[in-house]
């Protein structure tokens, strides 16, 4: 398998319930592993031929700034799709975390692992 990986990507998200978490954007972390749909970019070295991390960050910042989110599950959903969608991966796992929600807790999170159909 081979796999692009994207690890500790901060951003800032509207995410959360609680009424103290809608008055501001939070720290979310976000690690990805997106599996590529083929090996072709082994044989030719070109970008054009694998999943391009800067486009795939790129899209993400897009969606926080268009959504707001609720539970982080939807989020790590909500990615998942979109990387499944525009990028044809056949594998995608996704991990996001809030920061320093909990003083007792470095983060909080959830991670999927989703599969094209």
């Amino acid at each position: 398998m081979n796999t692009v990986s994207i690890r500790e990507l901060r951003l800032n998200a509207w995410i959360g319930l609680y009424r103290h978490e809608k008055i501001a954007p939070q720290t979310i972390a976000i690690d990805l592993e997106i599996d590529l749909p083929e090996d072709k970019v082994f044989r030719t070295g070109k970008v054009a031929d694998t999943i391009d991390y800067g486009v795939v960050v790129r899209r993400i910042k897009e969606l926080l700034a268009e959504e707001r989110f609720g539970l982080v599950e939807n989020l790590a959903e909500r990615i998942a799709s979109l990387i499944l969608a525009d990028f044809r991966s056949p594998r995608v796992k996704v991990s996001v975390a809030k920061l320093g929600v909990l003083p007792e807790a470095k983060y909080v999170g959830v991670v999927i692992e989703r599969r094209s159909a």
